[in-house]
């Protein structure tokens, strides 16, 4: 058996961004054992990029000299050292990574995609939903334009936030610009494709509930995080006064904590982001435990080419899959290039890859040009969260 022998946190950038500030940066664990073997993960850059960076250094500690092909029992150990664990976002995306890495390096070791490794796949092609599609849209109109588009590409679902600059609490004009736009993009689309309404998790119950009663004839899928993430209380009270689905799940940090979620019924779509639960190893519990309750299952996918191939291996294992987020087609090229590109969208599907470990090849020439030191990201009126220019209203 081989030791991990080495851990590099990389932080990559180009002058080429994505629709959103998180988008325009990668951070990515290399990981090598002792047999020159090496594997790749993902983690969550948002505004904490210094942070998360020098938090891989501090996970690695706990992980050099460790059996790489034992990634459940590292994870255990590393719960056992990390106080925090369960409380720290930088802890949480920076063993997430590695976990992933190791799952990469299993896969190699063994010659098989980590989908073999894991059961089997239930799916040969992952049906995709729409995101990062809408950048600078404010009127119905652009709204209307864009997702025209996004059907064209072959598309049957896609998401968006039409909700501007409010936070917290919404008033009858932003219920309205809310309403024209979610009108429009129905109108443009048809009734035969889903749309998902995605709310950032940053309103009140009593605001979501509003929004929701006003955009229910819209027939929407499900609304994404309608309250702040730790409101449970809101979160009960909305579903007591809105039978819409719910789908949230993408700052959910431990296998327990979305237990909760769960088990209470508060969520109908179960969106966890491999690079923050706990990479594969609490990824796949993860997928069980939906399955348990009758929730579906769809991967917040939104960081990277490497996070994608990884929520697509997990995705062909998933019995509950309702359909799995999807930035890549509004990706920044060489977030595709880091890849080879090879997993393109056809038809509103990703077809399974099935090289060894993530699956697909990773360009290392690349990954090593595009390295830069860390640094702070600026804090801006519109935040980091939303797809750029979308933080304004149009309503005088």
């Amino acid at each position: 058996m081989a030791k991990i022998s080495e851990i590099e946190p990389l932080v990559l950038a180009h002058t080429e961004k994505g629709s959103a500030t998180w988008a325009s940066v990668m951070i990515v664990v290399k990981v090598v054992t002792s047999n020159g073997m090496v594997g790749y993960g993902e983690s969550v850059p948002t505004l904490r990029v210094i942070n998360v960076y020098n938090t891989i250094k501090q996970v690695s500690k706990g992980y050099i000299g460790k059996e790489a092909e034992e990634p459940e029992e590292n994870y255990q150990e590393w719960y056992k050292q990390d106080f925090y664990l369960a409380r720290s976002f930088e802890s949480a995306t920076a063993t997430s990574a590695i976990d992933q890495a190791l799952w990469d390096i299993v896969g190699k070791e063994l010659g098989a995609p980590i989908y073999k490794l894991l059961g089997g796949k239930v799916r040969d092609k992952i049906p995709v939903y729409a995101n990062g599609w809408y950048q600078d849209a404010i009127t119905p109109e652009d709204f209307a334009e864009k997702a025209k588009e996004v059907v064209k590409r072959g598309y049957k679902a896609l998401k968006f936030d039409p909700f501007g600059p409010y936070y917290n609490w919404i008033d009858e004009k932003g219920l309205k610009e809310a309403e024209e736009r979610v009108k429009a993009v129905r109108e443009a689309v048809g009734n035969d494709v889903d749309i998902l309404i995605e709310h950032h998790g940053r309103f009140n119950a009593d605001s979501a509930i509003l929004i929701a009663k006003r955009l229910e004839k819209y027939n929407p899928m499900f609304m994404e995080e309608p309250v702040h993430h730790e409101d449970i209380e809101g979160l009960r009270k909305y579903r007591q006064h809105t039978s819409l689905n719910i789908a949230l799940g993408e700052r959910l940090i431990s296998l327990k904590e979305t237990a909760v979620y769960v088990s209470e019924g508060l969520v109908n779509i179960l969106q966890p982001d491999l690079c923050n639960i706990g990479g594969i190893t609490i990824g796949r519990k993860v997928i069980s435990l939906a399955e348990a309750f009758d929730v579906e299952i769809a991967f917040h996918n939104a960081f990277g080419s490497i996070q994608n191939a990884y929520s697509l291996q997990m995705s062909a294992i998933t019995p509950n899959l309702y359909l799995l987020e999807n930035f890549y087609d509004w990706f920044p090229q060489w977030k595709r290039d880091i890849v080879f590109d090879e997993t393109k969208i056809e038809n509103g599907h990703v077809k399974v890859p099935d090289k060894p470990g993530i699956g697909v090849s990773i360009n290392e020439k690349l990954i090593e040009s595009l390295k830069v030191e860390p640094k702070e990201l600026e804090v801006q009126e519109e935040p980091v969260w939303v797809v750029k220019g979308t933080w304004k209203k149009y309503l005088s």
